[in-house]
Formats: structure tokens, sequence, C-alpha cells
């Protein structure tokens, strides 16, 4: 039988996440300080409830052979951003990579270093 898909994270979720993914396993206050550098205001209590609404999904792992539970995602950052892009490209892109890519490029969210950093890549990268 299949594995059951982990749920797609919330934005809130997706960005304890990238906290998580950037320290590693870790405890609730040590997440609360790290996020707390970017949102001052962020009480230890709403971190915490999050963290265990994601650990209910699936989302999250939680070691409590310690005093104070470690978490840690339970996918890795990689395969996470894979299967976002994926539904991404399906949704909005018809299933076109190049229409996202493109979308992208076209935008201005992409700096001068990046694009050059995408030309080097598809150098790099031609005849694979």
């Amino acid at each position: 039988m299949a594995k059951p898909r982990t749920p797609k994270p919330t934005p809130a979720e997706l960005e304890l996440l990238r906290t998580l993914w950037q320290l590693g396993p870790s405890s609730v206050r040590q997440v609360h300080e790290a996020q707390q550098r970017e949102r001052p205001d962020l009480a230890y209590a709403n971190v915490l409830r999050l963290m265990q609404v994601m650990h209910g999904k699936g989302l999250l792992k939680r070691d409590e052979s310690q005093r104070s539970h470690v978490y840690a995602a339970a996918q890795a950052q990689g395969s996470l951003q894979t299967r976002l892009l994926d539904e991404l490209i399906h949704k909005a892109f018809a299933g076109s990579g190049k229409d996202l890519v493109l979308a992208a490029l076209r935008s201005d969210r992409v700096s001068e270093a990046e694009r050059e950093e995408i030309q080097r890549f598809l150098e790099e990268n031609r005849d694979e």
C-alpha cells in the first residue's frame, strides 16, 4: 500500500520548516529564538502550538527522549521544494516547466546576479 502523502504546508508552516532546515533538529525554544530575529513580536506559545500541529500533520518528527522535545522536518528541503514546484507547474503553468522559468525571468524578482548564475548553469549543462 502506498505511503500517504505529507500535507502541503501553509505559509507559516513553510517558514518554520525553513528555520528547521537551517538549524537542523531543534527544540521549540531554539526555533522560537531563531524566528524572533525576523519577528520580534512572535510568542513562544505560538511557535510551540504550530510545531505541535505540524507534528500531528506529519510535517515534523519529534524526539521525545530528552526533557526538551527535539523536532526535525519530516521531509528534506529539496524533496518538499520539488513536490511544491511540481504542483505549481501543474496548476499554474499547465505542466510546462518552460513557462514557469520564463515567467520567473520576466518578473522583477530575479536579480542580475541570479540571471548570470542561471546563464552559467545553462552554458555548463548545454550538452547534457
